[in-house]
């Protein structure tokens, strides 16, 4: 079982970067066994076998059930009120003449990140009259971001986070769950995208979204991703991360913020133009 669990962490860092420590046997077995015996595979050494044959669609099930999509309606809030508060004028102001924004949320999961900020952005229509935003959500997982394209929530789902004026402006019923209305929906391009893939094709953001992903992966994965995204991001843009989250001793391109450790722009722009350090209310 040893050089099979073996040979699963290294299939798995291949394909998505997710890092496993080597007591995280338990883990697979439980994710993986219900795939293996869907697949009429009677252990994890069948299931391993047909991997390494090839088989494409199998793999992505793996990947899907190993990835961790726990997310939520306005998770931690306090990136959202600086996104809406402070970025969002900054970047109003220095876009005037082109009138035109991209948002990059990174392992979007299931939608509600970028759902949430589809609504903040509604909610400041008047000041984004004749303006084009774009809001693009990635994640390497092909069944949440199905999922995230349908936008229908549990009420146990819609409960989190998500305030009762937004639910009922912003949603439908639909049987036991409810929907995202088809205008907030148009709003937000869903695509399956690895982190682990060239960013380039992708093109170049105001605001990149990348919060509690560089967790799961080792070191050297995230100055990499890091190092990517700062190329990806606008020289005057911001990238916010998990609050358990840094580029410390990971990446020599970006500052954080002084007031707000979570937001983090380009070191190089922060030198010469020192009002990019956000101010807290």
């Amino acid at each position: 079982m040893t050089s099979t669990f073996d040979s699963l962490r290294k299939f798995l860092y291949a394909r998505s970067g997710l890092s496993l420590e080597g007591d995280k046997l338990y883990l697979v077995e439980s994710r993986l066994m219900p795939i293996a015996r869907e697949a009429g595979l009677s252990d994890l050494a069948a299931l391993l076998k047909r991997l390494e044959a090839g088989d494409r669609d199998l793999g992505q099930s793996v990947v899907d059930a190993m990835t961790t999509n726990e997310t939520f309606f306005f998770r931690d809030r306090v990136p959202y009120d600086r996104f809406r508060n402070l970025m969002l004028p900054q970047l109003l102001a220095a876009r005037a003449a082109e009138r035109r924004l991209r948002i990059w949320c990174a392992a979007c999961s299931t939608g509600q990140e970028p759902y949430s900020l589809a609504m903040l952005l509604d909610e400041e229509a008047r000041r984004l009259t004749g303006w084009n935003v774009e809001i693009l959500a990635t994640d390497l997982s092909r069944r949440v971001i199905e999922s995230a394209r349908q936008g229908l929530y549990s009420q146990f789902e819609v409960q989190r986070g998500l305030p009762i004026t937004m639910l009922l402006r912003y949603f439908q019923r639909a049987g036991d769950r409810w929907q995202i209305n088809e205008f907030l929906r148009s709003r937000v391009n869903f695509r399956e995208f690895n982190l682990m893939s060239d960013f380039r094709s992708l093109g170049t953001f105001d605001v990149i979204f990348c919060r509690n992903v560089l967790l799961y992966f080792d070191v050297p994965t995230k100055r990499d991703i890091l190092a990517r995204l700062s190329r990806a991001l606008s020289p005057d843009g911001f990238l916010l991360m998990g609050s358990a989250e840094t580029v410390i001793g990971l990446s020599d391109a970006f500052a954080p913020h002084q007031e707000h450790p979570t937001v983090f722009v380009h070191k190089a722009m922060q030198r010469q133009r020192p009002e990019l350090m956000l101010v807290a209310n």
